[in-house]
């Protein structure tokens, strides 16, 4: 990914993030309005969850401006891991909110009270909801294209946040047709435990970044790209370890090449696997590479085997212990077929005596 196109998306996330936080200001208006005319605790609900989608929108973008700076001698590996810490802190957030939507709905559950101006208070959180919808799908658009998972958490939170303006209008619909002003807290309830559930996937996701944990679809795509671009003089690769941030990925792998190799010879072929994976994920990736001498030439485990994320990712020892079992195996077969066909000859010659 040419460095021209990684500024490109840079300002296409900080755009997106800037409207985001301006349109957040202005829907956020609309539902306290709202709230104002018809004193709904669910349409109260919905505008405490609108104040976090603002509060959240400024953190997105102090993350993604952040995450861009390149690494230095503070942060050698760049500082993209703050988006994680965006996403966790917006689900944290979420959460919060949660809690507040549960209170509010139990309070007006228990003591229902009339809900004046209905028909007016629905055609605002209608227009603020369907402004929510086209700004949430915008935000995970984005943030797909440009790799920003922090623009991908807030585009989730405002969709969640359209959801729950939709349960609250549904409500304002059934009391204002049937007056069962129980309704108004019983859907805040409701829509609690949904947003509860979304900010505890949100943290989850934000802890498992934050935490390096494995990702098995970037050890795949890597995978399947080394496999494509295999060189004969590349044995085998092993305990291939990758992991992102934002748009910087870090990979780090053992390469077994031919011990008659220079070290010339040896540090060309790892430049060459350092400069596909840079052209596919862009020049900011970081690229490590030990290279392992392939002490028994005439050894068919490595040079044979498929290659894919299992395999990469795999040690050396277990590769050998795999191979010794398969080995093995292969040996007790052999031993079998072999005896079988000795009792099967002793059968025939016993069935010939007794033929005479």
């Amino acid at each position: 990914m040419p460095i021209a196109k990684e500024d490109t998306q840079l300002r296409i996330r900080l755009r997106a993030s800037a409207l985001a936080l301006a349109a957040g200001l202005g829907i956020l208006g609309v539902k306290f309005l709202t709230y104002e005319i018809t004193g709904s605790s669910a349409v109260l609900s919905d505008a405490l969850e609108s104040i976090i989608n603002v509060v959240a929108g400024g953190f997105v973008m102090l993350s993604i401006w952040m995450s861009a700076k390149p690494p230095d001698s503070t942060h050698p590996y760049g500082h993209g891991k703050i988006e994680y810490f965006s996403a966790g802190f917006e689900g944290a957030l979420i959460i919060l909110a949660a809690a507040g939507v549960f209170r509010t709905g139990l309070a007006h559950l228990f003591k229902p009270r009339p809900l004046p101006h209905l028909d007016t208070g629905m055609l605002l959180l209608l227009t603020a909801t369907v402004a929510n919808l086209a700004l949430g799908l915008m935000l995970l658009r984005v943030g797909r294209k440009t790799n920003s998972l922090a623009l991908e958490a807030d585009g989730r939170h405002i969709l969640t946040d359209v959801y729950t303006s939709g349960g609250v209008i549904l409500s304002l619909a059934i009391v204002n047709s049937t007056n069962w002003l129980w309704v108004d807290g019983a859907v805040a309830c409701l829509l609690g435990g949904h947003i509860l559930v979304t900010g505890s996937r949100l943290v989850f996701k934000a802890y498992c970044g934050l935490m390096d944990a494995s990702d098995p679809e970037l050890l795949s795509r890597i995978s399947d790209l080394l496999s494509k671009n295999r060189r004969r003089s590349w044995v085998d690769i092993h305990q291939l370890r990758a992991w992102q941030a934002g748009n910087n990925v870090n990979i780090d792998l053992h390469l077994v090449l031919p011990m008659d190799l220079t070290l010339s010879q040896a540090h060309a072929e790892a430049r060459q696997i350092e400069e596909i994976l840079k052209k596919k994920f862009g020049p900011s990736t970081s690229v490590l590479i030990h290279m392992d001498p392939c002490l028994d030439p005439s050894c068919t485990l490595c040079s044979n085997q498929k290659w894919d994320s299992e395999m990469l990712t795999m040690a050396q020892e277990d590769k050998k212990r795999m191979a010794e079992q398969k080995r093995s195996a292969n040996c007790d077969e052999v031993k079998t077929v072999t005896k079988n066909k000795e009792e099967a000859k002793d059968d025939d010659h016993l069935f010939q005596d007794r033929q005479r």
